[in-house]
Parts: C-alpha cells; sequence; structure tokens
C-alpha cells in the first residue's frame, strides 16, 4: 500500500489542496462580511432571503474548511468581526448599494467560485476534498440557478448582445 492508498482522511493534504482550503476559507469570510452589508443595502425582499441564504451557504461550508485545516495543523486565515445590522433609510442615496448592483456582484462571484471549485476537484489527489468540493460546486450552482432567475423576473440581468440573425440556409 502506498502513501496515497487507504482511507482518503489518512492521507496527507498537498499544498495545492492546502492552498485551495485556505483561500476558500479566506474568502468566504471577506464574502460573508459583504453580503451582511449587502442585507443592510438591498430594499428588495426576494433579494435579501437569496443574500441570506448565501451566507448560510458559506458558513456551512466554512465548518468544513475549518475542521480540515484544523486537523492538518493549518492555521486559520483572519476573519473580519459580523457586520452591524443598519436600516436602510439610514445610508444616504449617494453611500448606498442598489438591488441590481447586488445582484450583479453576487452573480459574479457565483461564477468565481463555480470555477475555483472546478480548479480545486480537478488537483485534489484526497478524494474525501475532490467530493467535498464536488458538493460546494453543486450548492452554488444551485444558488446560481435561482439568483438567475431572480435577476430575469426583476429586470436585472443585462444580458450580452443575443444572436437573433440566423444565416439563410
Amino acid at each position: 500500500m502506498g502513501i496515497l492508498s487507504g482511507n482518503p482522511k489518512d492521507e496527507p493534504l498537498h499544498y495545492g489542496e492546502v492552498f485551495g482550503i485556505w483561500t476558500n476559507l479566506a474568502t468566504n469570510n471577506g464574502l460573508i462580511a459583504a453580503y451582511q452589508t449587502f442585507v443592510n443595502h438591498t430594499g428588495d425582499e426576494d433579494l435579501e432571503k437569496l443574500i441570506e441564504e448565501f451566507i448560510s451557504s458559506m458558513k456551512d461550508e466554512n465548518k468544513q474548511l475549518e475542521k480540515i485545516l484544523k486537523v492538518n495543523g493549518i492555521g486559520l486565515p483572519p476573519a473580519p468581526p459580523e457586520r452591524p445590522e443598519a436600516r436602510l433609510e439610514d445610508i444616504p442615496p449617494g453611500a448606498r448599494f442598489y438591488d441590481p448592483e447586488i445582484s450583479a456582484s453576487l452573480s459574479m462571484n457565483v461564477a468565481a467560485g463555480l470555477v475555483a471549485c472546478s480548479q480545486a476537484m480537478g488537483m485534489c489527489t484526497r478524494e474525501d476534498i475532490g467530493l467535498m468540493y464536488g458538493q460546494i460546486h453543486m450548492s452554488k450552482a444551485q444558488l446560481g440557478a435561482k439568483l438567475l432567475r431572480l435577476n430575469k423576473s426583476k429586470g436585472w440581468l443585462v444580458p450580452p448582445p443575443l444572436h437573433v440573425d440566423f444565416p439563410d440556409k
């Protein structure tokens, strides 16, 4: 039996896995703080619920990621403090994020998160880590689909130029 056979949890993490997990955790920590701020800025109830779902999903991811790093003796990245709640009416209009801007930011982050998860899955030698990233990928894809539906229903989706002219056959 080699070093990379048997129970995956007994196998060492390679540096790419460590970096991916640590970076994922650091990114989630920053996004959670940003999304808590977005909750204060949004006026749309549907968007607010979806932001809360994103926050909850990232907090669940973080529990898994932190456990892996701790078990392997790796220090955790710093996390900003929880953001306080604020009333939308107390935020001056020129200082606010508007709902379409918030939604666009969420969309961009989902797309980047899907790519990062795919990259992490592709470089894993430990099956348990690869499977974990597969589950995280699926969760992000589901949130992305909900966000796409919301963007379409609210009229916030800005599509690229649509190809509607087809050549004659």
